[in-house]
């Protein structure tokens, strides 16, 4: 750091006072110099490969914690958030954190810029390096200002990013329910008018930012134009060309320090958002763990007991609780019906025999392991076969009497792939009766001692659920303990105990036949209601066969039903649906290069020409602006009759700046603006594919990976790339002039950055593919977790999906840490070559042509 400025003026000396005894020491100073560089290039390359390495292991670290939190949140926890509010913590609010590890090391690393560019300065100019050491302190605490306007933009971003993200992931989620309504256009609407908001924060925030990159481009040649004027007030001393440069040198230092110290400081108040969000989310309550008392089979006779129990979903309301002097003993093997109206505390019940539901007094004893039947189904993406078998290993004869059992034998044989299918996101591809009997036999293959039914037979036609009952409950778990929560009356004779609930009491209990013969009111209500709806719904169909008959039906969406009684439509309106592949494919990586039109097509449609004609006007007065001032500085200060004054030198210097400088802000705003531009013309014409697409593109593809897509910004590099090409552009031009023998330097640089090229760009191409591919699998498995979190404590799944939400992020973090480690690789290779021709260039400059002017 301290080389690169000093070199500047040792060499300007060289030009001045060269001659053949002093080659030697011209020798030893370029050789010191390549050492320099190549130390320099080594610890910088090594610095930065370590800075990826700790965000890589951040971001494990973030989203593990995330998940696991998220898999022990209580059920009054979860209600305060989305699922799409969870994933927003692990896609945007943990990235922003991450982010801030690199602004951290910027800031003990500028003040270290800045406290050895005033050394030099004041070795320079002695007492007037105070007034740079003053500007800096102003510019810095105008630089808070300009970064407090921008950091409100960015939260605003944010607000409105977390609001889009909210509003697809809940219409990806349900979007055949909008198709079968034709409201695709109007909820694309919404998501376009939602992206058209963050788009204009967007812009607001790259207007900041332009106007940020002006004043920090602007503000060396303040605090140049200021030291300057009070150099020559006060002292009157002459600078030679050599000192001049290493004070342009150094104020040229300056700049970054000056954005980054407030930067990194505004950095800080930026991610408090995200981590107050974060934070407050690691905050909620988790699932009590001492609701129920869990002892192994062997401990006692009876499976269940429940004493003087009385629970509340939210123990601090002051509503009475949800269930209330609830007593319940099931011994081992019983056969346990649960009855009552709807809200009556039927599902309430399973839930604190789960430990779901916080206790306020009594005891809950639970012996042995447990398995759970949801109403909702809840299935997990992947095979049929996966879900089944949920972890435990493959017994085959088990396996198929499981299936036999559950009736879905019929259902796998209609597939090619059989049980080896993959079934979409949340089982979008499967009726709900297949949905419900996957379910029943995910919770047979556990083979636990007891099983937890809430209205199992619900999605089934009568043939399937009696089917089920007699197979199920009477047959595989004659030997278990059962509570079954039901509305099928028909199936209460053949329960050992009955269980009528009311307002979140136990009403009645007992065999059918002493509930039946008793006189309490509850039951028998029941009943009543259960046979008029019967009467009912057989009047209706025997209306709907009436009405068949005098109408006839359709050929289109012709219903089959099967052996199994389940109806599926054979337009694909239900079911699974054998397309002779899988339905849900791997996600492919693109092969190969990227086009050039590519390219083209984005810097023609963001106004490239602009952006590259400003970027070499801005490199041309650069150029010329230090070329003209190292001259003035001779013709002002080594002459007695100078053609100008010192301070017409430095008005023309401070105007040339500004107007280079207007030209970069302009070069940033017309980009910003036009790439924002064209990311909204891409945004909207992927997501008018997305709506427009069938509903097997959307069952085949998991609502993750299309988030991931929609999370990322269509914006490239350009802005960079063109900085950095026409900068080294005019660098080489301005070195030819001294000597022209630099470009034969430059020839077999530009030959051998060629060949790391071709080993570079295709590895970084397809890891950057590769990072794409396996972030959308954690994103997808946080939100299978969340929806599933219940069904994974209940069969006490949960260190299995830990684990596998590891597994998923440390392969992630592999691709990622992989793309680290090329870039290290190419960059300490471009550095230790770019030394090189420094140095060769040096050895070619320190013995210019004779009447060489310094300032060149």
């Amino acid at each position: 750091m301290v080389a690169s400025h000093v070199s500047i003026s040792v060499l300007a000396f060289f030009f001045e006072s060269f001659d053949e005894r002093g080659k030697y020491k011209q020798y030893y100073f370029a050789s010191t110099f390549l050492v320099a560089k190549v130390v320099e290039c080594l610890l910088q390359s090594q610095v930065q490969f370590m800075l990826q390495r700790i965000n890589i292991r951040t971001r494990a670290l973030m989203v593990t914690m995330i998940y696991n939190k998220g898999l022990t949140l209580s059920c009054r926890s979860k209600s305060a958030l989305t699922s799409g509010e969870i994933i927003n913590l692990v896609t945007v609010d943990a990235e922003r954190i991450i982010d801030l590890i690199g602004c951290l090391h910027s800031l003990w690393f500028g003040s270290l810029s800045v406290l050895s560019a005033l050394f030099l300065l004041q070795k320079i100019l002695g007492f007037a390096s105070i007034l740079t050491l003053a500007a800096i302190i102003v510019l810095v605490t105008i630089s808070f200002s300009l970064l407090r306007c921008q950091k409100i933009y960015q939260e605003k971003v944010v607000e409105s990013k977390h609001a889009r993200m909210k509003a697809t992931s809940e219409t990806l989620r349900n979007m055949r329910v909008l198709k079968l309504h034709a409201w695709e256009m109007k909820f694309l609407n919404k998501i376009i008018g939602l992206r058209k908001v963050e788009t204009e924060w967007l812009k607001k925030c790259a207007f900041a930012s332009a106007s940020i990159s002006f004043y920090l481009l602007t503000a060396p040649t303040f605090v140049a134009v200021a030291t300057f004027t009070l150099y020559m007030h006060y002292y009157g001393i002459p600078l030679d060309s050599g000192e001049m440069l290493t004070i342009l040198a150094v104020f040229e230092k300056l700049q970054a320090p000056i954005y980054e110290i407030p930067n990194a400081i505004s950095m800080l108040f930026r991610v408090n958002g995200s981590f107050d969000r974060i934070v407050s989310f690691l905050g909620l309550g988790d699932l009590p763990d001492d609701v129920v008392k869990r002892l192994p089979r062997e401990a006692s006779d009876t499976a269940i007991e429940i004493v003087e129990g009385s629970f509340s979903w939210d123990s601090s309301s002051p509503n009475p609780p949800t269930l209330r002097d609830v007593n319940l003993k099931v011994d081992r093997g019983m056969k346990v019906a649960v009855c009552g109206t709807v809200g009556s505390g039927k599902s309430s019940l399973l839930s604190c025999i789960l430990g779901e539901v916080p206790k306020i007094s009594g005891s809950v004893v639970l012996c042995g392991t447990k398995a759970y039947v949801a109403q909702s189904p809840w299935i997990q993406s992947g095979k049929i076969q996966d879900n089944i078998l949920f972890g435990q290993e493959m017994g085959k004869d088990k396996y198929d009497r499981v299936l036999e059992a559950c009736a879905l034998k019929k259902d796998l044989e209609m597939l090619s792939f059989g049980d080896q299918t993959e079934i979409g996101e949340r089982g979008v591809n499967l009726s709900e009766g297949q949905k419900q009997r996957m379910q029943i036999a995910r919770a047979l293959y556990q083979d636990a001692d007891i099983y937890l039914f809430d209205d199992p037979f619900s999605a089934e036609d009568a043939h399937t659920g009696s089917h089920l009952f007699k197979e199920v409950l009477l047959g595989h778990l004659s030997s278990k303990t059962v509570v079954c929560v039901t509305h099928q009356v028909e199936f209460l004779p053949a329960m050992d105990l009955i269980l009528v609930m009311k307002d979140g009491r136990i009403t009645q209990s007992g065999k059918y036949s002493d509930i039946c013969q008793s006189s309490r009111p509850g039951f028998g209500d029941l009943f009543g209601a259960h046979t008029l709806s019967s009467n009912d719904s057989k009047a209706l169909e025997s209306v709907v066969r009436s009405l068949s008959k005098e109408i006839g039906e359709t050929s289109s969406g012709k219903q089959t039903e099967h052996k199994d009684g389940n109806k599926v439509l054979q337009n694909g309106g239900g079911g699974i649906t054998d397309l002779g592949r899988q339905l849900v494919q791997e996600e492919e990586r693109e092969k190969g290069g990227v086009g050039y039109h590519v390219y083209w097509t984005y810097l023609s449609t963001a106004s490239g020409a602009v952006v590259i004609v400003a970027e070499i006007v801005f490199h041309l007065l650069q150029y010329g602006n230090k070329k003209l001032l190292v001259w003035a500085t001779g013709a002002v200060f080594q002459q007695d009759n100078p053609p100008f004054g010192a301070f017409k030198l430095i008005v023309v210097f401070l105007l040339l700046n500004i107007f280079g400088f207007a030209c970069v802000a302009a070069r940033s705003i017309v980009l910003a603006v036009k790439a924002y531009d064209t990311a909204t013309l891409l945004f909207n014409k992927m997501h008018l594919c997305i709506f427009c697409a069938p509903v097997s593109f959307l069952d085949s593809n998991p609502t993750g990976r299309i988030l991931g897509r929609a999370l990322q910004q269509c914006l490239g590099n350009v802005q960079s790339a063109t900085s950095s090409i026409i900068g080294l552009l005019v660098g080489i031009a301005a070195m030819s002039q001294v000597a022209w023998q630099v470009l034969l330097a430059f020839i077999p640089y530009i030959a051998i950055s060629f060949c790391f090229q071709q080993y570079y760009i295709p590895a970084a191409r397809q890891l950057s593919r590769l990072a794409g591919v396996t972030r959308a699998p954690v994103i997808q498995h946080v939100a299978d977790t969340i929806s599933g979190r219940i069904t994974i404590r209940s069969f006490d799944q949960q260190l299995r999906f830990q684990e596998t939400a590891m597994r998923l992020t440390d392969v992630y973090s592999r691709s990622k840490f992989h793309s680290a480690a090329t870039m290290a690789w190419l960059r300490v290779r471009l550095d230790l070559l770019s030394s090189i021709v420094c140095a060769v260039s040096l050895f070619f400059i320190i013995f210019p042509p004779p009447g060489t002017d310094p300032c060149e």
